[in-house]
């Protein structure tokens, strides 16, 4: 049978495999419906173990997958982020370019915008015009004056995330901005188009798709926070639109920077020499010109300046940028402030904001994340060389607390809670402390800052403890599970103290809630189930059948601290002492360690008012038996357990409450006082106390 699955599966994986000459020849082989069926029942034999072989290597692979699409994610990322970087660097250089080559090209536009001014305006405004008559809802686009169309045509919109086609439109591009206008498929007339969306030509970047039939003569227009896709009608037509828009843009940027210039450069007014003032105040007045000597400013590399800024802004070169800076506040250090200086402060000022704006969106948790509090230290640092440690601050912990959050929502939840919560606190509290030490590192002469960064701290404590407490309380996990874990989170939060920082109060107080509703919730659960026990108790000694189950139990007494539990047992395996009040023993003193591992001094009346109320249900048991036993025996053996109680456990609760918090609990002792032991009259069925 295995022989001819192989064979079977053989056939069926071959390259040259035909299905009809295949079913063909099978009919012609088989004697009849029988046979038919047998074959049917093998392929499908055999269809049914692919399928389970395919989902054993994806379960096999499962992880890889998910790793390598998360790679894919990030790297997708990173390299829309690159693009767009180096979409700026080209843009940014080719405005460079273009001002430096643009002298000789602005006196032909002036000579020809002299020659042919209105006609040519006119002609432009009149077709924009025109074609706006056919867009419904743009009656203002007309109002900003000297506005006029530079290019127009229809293009197909494209879905970006599935490249599903969305509608048709129309785009008229004018000299100052983009309008997108939808087409109306059943609107008769001369409206065909209905406005869609306005968008200025500085705040959009034009990016090339590839091709990659069947989609093709498409490019993107990138804004934020959102981009589209449109497809021209051919590859020639999607040449003109991105050169078009390129040419457009560009234009743009020249004009707005010679209408500045031309603003911010006046005309030196010029006094005349020939005449002499007989005026005899004219000795105190002051030429505010007069300064422009004391002030040398025709030095090769402050003329080249605003250029040399714009080019290490351009190549990402944040250090030699802010070391230009500093040159120049040290050159012109205690010099007059003349109207030539403060014309080239107002020009490097401008450069100052570029640069911060680059450094802030370097420092935006939009970037990637990958790499650490490290990655950062380069645009902190040029920030604090500008001035600006409060933003620098800011941005640095702002952009550590999303890295914190992402860490934590990508730690994959699986296993046992309290492995997840070894990883949670290694994640946590170990990019805590490479953030503080970054901190020092990048802010060591700002002590100002210091106080930020402990309420981040404090904020990222409580992200923490949402997840933590969402994975150990929430979904009601043991108290043993739930000490566990808390015993591991406050191991961790010491290793921050090795860098000054302690944050143990603030953990404490964030769980403080949840741990109290857990103690609770356990005690409630012990009380019922000893009150079940209870319901059900016949004063019987323990048969534990076995030695080897009393050897057990020995040691579980041992390991809850009662050392004398032996002068309990009897022969062979009897122990003088009932279920019940065994039963108890045990689940109290559990309670009682798991409630110490999560002591702390906010739960310490917490912790004494659960035990106090699980020892007075097993007390009040005891002493309600003794009050209702009519037999003088069971009345013995009941009194056996109420000394077991009352001289062993008792003062092994107290004890190991002192040790584990450090001080006695005077209401376990008040309640070892009141809850005595009552001797009984053999000779009477009357109890004494």
């Amino acid at each position: 049978m295995t022989d001819q699955a192989n064979r079977l599966r053989k056939q069926l994986e071959s390259a040259n495999f035909d299905p009809q000459n295949y079913v063909k020849q099978l009919s012609q082989q088989s004697d009849g419906d029988r046979d038919l069926q047998e074959h049917r029942q093998k392929i499908q034999t055999l269809a049914d173990e692919t399928a389970q072989n395919l989902k054993k290597n994806v379960y096999k692979n499962y992880r890889q997958f998910i790793e390598t699409a998360k790679e894919i994610s990030y790297l997708e990322s990173e390299m829309y982020q690159l693009s767009h970087i180096l979409t700026e660097q080209k843009s940014i250089m080719e405005s460079i370019t273009q001002a430096l080559l643009s002298t000789d090209k602005d006196e032909t536009a002036k000579e020809m915008l002299a020659a042919f001014p209105k006609e040519t305006e006119e002609v432009k405004q009149r077709t924009l015009t025109t074609l706006l008559e056919k867009v419904e809802g743009c009656k203002n686009i007309m109002d900003t004056p000297g506005r006029y169309l530079v290019y127009n045509g229809d293009l197909v919109e494209y879905d970006v995330d599935n490249m599903a086609q969305l509608q048709k439109v129309h785009a008229f591009l004018m000299n100052d901005c983009l309008l997108i206008a939808t087409w109306l498929a059943n609107r008769r007339g001369t409206v065909k188009y209905k406005y869609n969306a306005l968008y200025d030509l500085e705040s959009f970047a034009i990016v090339n798709v590839k091709d990659h039939p069947p989609m093709k003569d498409m490019f993107k227009i990138l804004m934020s926070p959102e981009s589209r896709i449109f497809q021209a009608e051919n590859s020639k037509i999607k040449k003109e639109w991105l050169e078009i828009l390129d040419e457009t843009k560009k234009n743009k940027a020249i004009k707005e920077k010679h209408k500045k210039e031309e603003v911010e450069v006046p005309n030196s007014p010029v006094r005349p020499e020939a005449s002499v003032s007989t005026n005899p105040f004219d000795d105190e007045e002051t030429n505010p010109f007069d300064s422009e000597e004391a002030v040398d400013l025709s030095l090769d590399w402050i003329q080249e300046l605003p250029e040399d800024l714009d080019v290490c802004i351009a190549q990402r070169d944040f250090e030699g940028a802010v070391d230009l800076l500093d040159k120049l506040n040290e050159y012109l250090k205690d010099q007059p402030a003349s109207l030539r200086v403060k014309d080239l402060r107002v020009k490097v000022d401008e450069r100052i904001r570029q640069l911060t704006d680059v450094l802030v969106f370097e420092l935006s948790p939009d970037r990637s994340l990958r790499g650490g509090p490290k990655a950062t230290r380069r645009a902190v640092s040029q920030l604090i060389r500008l001035g600006q440690s409060t933003k620098a601050c800011e941005l640095f912990l702002k952009n550590r607390a999303a890295a914190v959050q992402t860490a934590i929502r990508q730690l994959r939840i699986e296993g046992a809670t309290l492995l997840y919560i070894h990883k949670l606190c290694n994640i946590f509290f170990t990019s805590l402390l490479e953030t503080a030490k970054e901190f020092e590192m990048d802010f060591a002469g700002n002590t100002g800052c210091y106080s930020a960064f402990v309420v981040w701290s404090r904020s990222s404590m409580k992200t923490f403890v949402d997840a933590f407490s969402g994975q150990v309380f929430d979904s009601k996990e043991s108290l043993s599970t739930a000490a566990e874990c808390v015993k591991v989170a406050k191991e961790h939060c010491k290793q921050l103290s090795e860098i000054g920082l302690d944050l143990t109060f603030t953990l404490q107080s964030l769980l403080v809630k949840d741990i109290k509703a857990a103690l609770q919730s356990y005690k409630e659960i012990i009380i019922e189930a000893t009150k079940h026990r209870n319901s059900e108790e016949m004063w019987r000694r323990m048969n534990l059948m076995t030695p080897e189950s009393l050897t057990k139990l020995k040691d579980e007494m041992r390991g809850c601290g009662i050392s004398s539990f032996d002068q309990y047992t009897g022969d062979d395996c009897w122990v003088n002492l009932s279920y019940t009040i065994v039963a108890f023993t045990k689940q109290m003193m559990g309670f009682l360690e798991e409630g110490l591992k999560l002591y702390f001094p906010e739960l310490h009346m917490v912790l004494i008012e659960s035990l106090r109320e699980i020892i007075l249900v097993a007390v009040q048991h005891v002493d309600y038996s003794l009050r209702c036993e009519q037999e003088a025996e069971k009345k013995a053996f009941i009194l056996q357990n109420a000394s077991f109680l009352h001289d062993t456990v008792l003062p092994v609760v107290e004890k190991r409450f002192e040790e584990g918090v450090g001080k006695p609990a005077k209401q376990l002792q008040d309640l070892r006082k009141s809850a005595r032991p009552i001797r009984v009259n053999p000779d009477s069925t009357m109890s004494q106390v």
